[in-house]
This record gives structure tokens, C-alpha cells and sequence, in this order.
């Protein structure tokens, strides 16, 4: 027996309703997700705050109230030097482990790294590699992450 947590569930549909939209943006109602999922609302909120950030290439905007609506959009990648100076920009000096794992699993989702490529920088940053205190381990994990990124990115 597969046991698949409801929390991929509700991202695998989600995905699989952006893949499925023309525009890349897709519009749903909070309630009416957690309807279909046979869950709480906040599950939904967890799921959105977790897997579509800004690191994983995801816009969401919200309003609440009875007209309520999410609205989830992929944001376009650019070009590789684009893509390369966001990342920059974005560790800046220090970076944490999320938020590091979350853009190797879009570069790879994205097919700008490969399967390999992505394992072995996940396990460069991983916390059980970088075992510093916590703000001079993301001063670390920023400098291995950045050195990395330009590395694959070299032409």
C-alpha cells in the first residue's frame, strides 16, 4: 500500500491545473479546494505557503471574504543571466537550507539542471553537511550555493 500525504495531493492538483492553463495563472476558491480535498482551509494554506513561493516559481495572490479567490501564477524564468543574478540577488550573504532546496527543485523542475546535478547540490547545502551555528551556516550555505549556481551556469 502508497501512502500519499494530502498535502502533495492538493499540490500535484494544482500543478496539474497550472500545466493545464494557457496563461500559466489559474484562479480557485480556498473553500472550495478544501471541499474537494475533504479538508480545513488551512490545510490549503499550508500548501500554498510551503510548495508555490517565490523560490519555486510561484506568484499567489489572495482575497479573503465571501468572492474570495487564490490566484496562482508560474512566473516566467528569463534568461540564464537573468536567472543567475535573481539567485545572486536573492541568497544575498546568507541563505537557509529551504530556501536553498527550493530553487535547486525549480532549476531542476525547469530542466536547467539535471537529476544529478540537483542531488548532489541539495547534499552540498544540506544541513547535515553544514553543521555551523545557524547564522554562520547560512553565510556558508550561501557561498557553496552561489559557487555552485555559477559553476552550472558557466557557458
Amino acid at each position: 500500500m502508497v501512502f500519499v500525504r494530502l498535502s502533495d495531493e492538493i499540490e500535484r492538483h494544482i500543478k496539474a491545473l497550472l500545466a493545464q492553463s494557457p496563461s500559466g495563472e489559474i484562479e480557485l476558491q480556498r473553500n472550495s479546494l478544501a471541499i474537494y480535498f475533504r479538508c480545513v482551509p488551512s490545510q490549503i494554506n499550508y500548501v500554498l505557503a510551503t510548495r508555490f513561493t517565490l523560490q519555486h516559481g510561484f506568484l499567489i495572490e489572495s482575497r479573503r471574504g465571501g468572492g474570495g479567490f487564490l490566484r496562482i501564477s508560474r512566473l516566467p524564468l528569463g534568461t540564464f543571466e537573468e536567472l543567475a543574478r535573481d539567485i545572486f540577488e536573492s541568497a544575498g550573504e546568507s541563505v537557509s537550507q529551504p530556501e536553498a532546496a527550493a530553487v535547486i527543485k525549480r532549476l531542476e523542475a525547469e530542466g536547467l539542471i539535471s537529476v544529478r546535478e540537483a542531488r548532489l547540490m541539495l547534499a552540498a547545502v544540506s544541513s547535515e553537511v553544514i553543521r555551523e551555528s545557524p547564522s554562520a551556516g547560512n553565510r556558508l550555505r550561501a557561498a557553496l550555493f552561489k559557487n555552485m549556481v555559477a559553476a552550472v551556469f558557466k557557458r
